[in-house]
């Protein structure tokens, strides 16, 4: 039986995410309303015989619909801006994770661990629960840990996405770009390359696995 969760937001997995989830509904509060207010008034312009010929100019309204659209603008604004910079925030983070984008794979390098490096290709359809979503390799961390991500890419542009996360950067060859990531619980989080990179481009997901400090070290120790 189908549910709202289908045209909704993915359940948050980052406090980013949550911020971006408050702030669609902030902004979609004030769309509505303006939306319903438009339409009130034309819908009464239809039916309104009123006519004034001698009317040339008013100030007053005029005055009014300029500063109303500055409030608005202003409400919104605000927090976007303050979600953009908390997004750049990069303070202190206790683990670094380089992904590097390919035709058509992701690796991983977690330099913090003598570098420590890893292929992540997609699995075939008998071996995935997921289809075109699970991969063999998935890139393990700590949750409730400040991570700086890292990007790039081996040929062309990709993508290094994963909704949950609020994470969309681009891999770009010969660039590497940064953001900051941390994980509010465990869980398994699905993306896909978000850039058309080729003829297998639907063929190169992204898992991450988020777990626990004492799991995260003994799964580091293992490889």
């Amino acid at each position: 039986m189908p549910t709202w969760n289908h045209i909704n937001f993915q359940d948050s997995g980052s406090p980013t995410m949550e911020q971006l989830m408050f702030f669609h509904d902030h902004t979609m509060m004030i769309l509505i309303m303006i939306t319903s207010f438009i339409m009130y008034i034309m819908i009464t312009s239809m039916f309104n015989k009123n006519i004034n010929k001698m009317l040339l100019e008013g100030q007053l309204i005029e005055s009014i619909w300029t500063l109303i659209p500055m409030i608005i603008l202003t409400m919104i604004t605000i927090p976007s801006l303050r979600i953009l910079y908390l997004m750049e925030e990069m303070d202190k983070p206790m683990l670094t994770i380089k992904s590097i984008g390919h035709q058509w794979y992701w690796s991983y390098e977690y330099s913090d661990f003598n570098d420590i490096e890893f292929d992540s290709f997609m699995m075939p359809d008998n071996n995935s629960n997921m289809r075109l979503l699970e991969v063999d390799n998935r890139m393990m961390v700590p949750m409730k840990m400040s991570i700086r991500m890292l990007t790039t890419s081996a040929d062309v542009i990709h993508s290094w996405t994963i909704p949950t996360m609020s994470i969309k950067m681009d891999s770009l060859p010969g660039r590497i770009n940064q953001s900051i990531m941390n994980s509010t619980r465990s869980g398994i989080f699905m993306g896909q390359c978000s850039e058309i990179c080729g003829a297998n481009h639907s063929f190169m997901p992204i898992v991450m696995e988020s777990i626990n400090i004492k799991y995260f070290i003994k799964w580091i120790s293992n490889l």
